[in-house]
């Protein structure tokens, strides 16, 4: 059973808001949205290869909804508080979710994006809870499928 979010978690909400209207935050979300699409880790390398402002661009992003995933999934931040006003973390959830298995074995790190892999797999199953088609119709709008009706 869910808890009862707290004016700490709004809070925390809030904050969490505000830290993403930074400047380098908001080009990193920006350029992330408009030009990370990999499906593999060769893709990943030629879209964001280390050392490049992509590549900074990338991990700003990806480490940026890591640590706020690892808030929800350690119980700071309630988690359906997050859910109903932090869509973006589903979105690059979608974009790095096939990444993450040749990821782990390159990095020999069996945790890395653990916590975006937990919060994001459980925020599909609230979308899926809460309207059966919402979440495959998001999932084709971030792949950039067309859906029709």
């Amino acid at each position: 059973m869910p808890t009862q979010a707290t004016y700490d978690d709004a809070t925390l909400i809030l904050r969490l808001y505000e830290l993403r209207r930074e400047e380098k935050l908001r080009k990193a979300r920006e350029w992330f949205s408009a030009n990370f699409h990999a499906a593999s880790l060769e893709d990943m390398q030629r879209i964001a290869p280390p050392g490049s402002q992509e590549n900074a661009y990338f991990r700003m992003v990806v480490s940026y909804w890591e640590m706020v995933a690892a808030l929800v999934t350690s119980g700071v931040l309630n988690q359906d508080l997050f859910f109903q006003t932090n869509g973006e973390l589903l979105f690059v959830w979608e974009r790095v979710r096939e990444l993450v298995p040749a990821y782990r074995a390159m990095s020999k790190n069996p945790n890395s994006w653990r916590n975006l892999e937990t919060l994001g797999n459980a925020f599909v199953k609230f979308m899926q809870a809460n309207g059966p088609e919402a979440y495959p119709t998001f999932q084709a709008m971030v792949r950039g499928v067309e859906t029709s009706r």
